[in-house]
């Protein structure tokens, strides 16, 4: 089941969101810098700002009664920006991933919004395949921001129903 966020799920999305960003940031980051404590704090009041802003939708999936993914969304510098999607370690190619991703781009598409973007850590190798296989290309006006690269996705119309 996907559904928005609310604020009784923010301790299960710090808590994924953390496991999830260990798996591609260990061995490339010191350890404080995605687990620490301080980041665990940013973190927290990142998401909170982010289920709190009626600009910005963060997406919950469960499976059998707990959290195993999220996604987050928000227009930032005029561009649509999936700034966040994350998949619980134990719930990989299951298809959280994939419903999430499409939960995200049917909501673009009833928005009428006709492209994308995200960045995905350089070495994050398993997460850039999953948008490749959804659709996503590198951007050519901003291929790279800093140890991330820059995808985008053309966001075509919705589907007749």
């Amino acid at each position: 089941m996907i559904r928005t966020a609310t604020p009784a799920d923010l301790d299960a999305i710090v808590q994924l969101h953390t496991e999830a960003r260990a798996t591609y940031y260990r061995g490339h980051l010191p350890e404080e810098e995605y687990a620490g404590a301080a980041e665990i704090g940013r973190s927290r009041g990142g998401w909170s700002r982010a289920i709190d802003r009626p600009d910005a939708t963060v997406l919950c999936a469960e499976r059998d009664g707990s959290l195993a993914g999220i996604a987050a969304y928000a227009v930032r510098d005029g561009d649509m920006t999936l700034t966040q999607l994350h998949v619980a370690p134990a719930h990989w190619r299951t298809g959280i991933g994939t419903a999430l991703h499409t939960a995200c781009v049917d909501a673009w598409q009833r928005a009428g919004v006709d492209r994308a973007r995200l960045e995905v850590f350089v070495h994050n190798t398993r997460a850039q395949a999953f948008y490749v296989r959804h659709g996503w290309t590198p951007d050519p006006a901003h291929p790279r921001h800093g140890t991330h690269l820059a995808l985008r996705l053309v966001v075509g119309p919705r589907p007749r129903e």
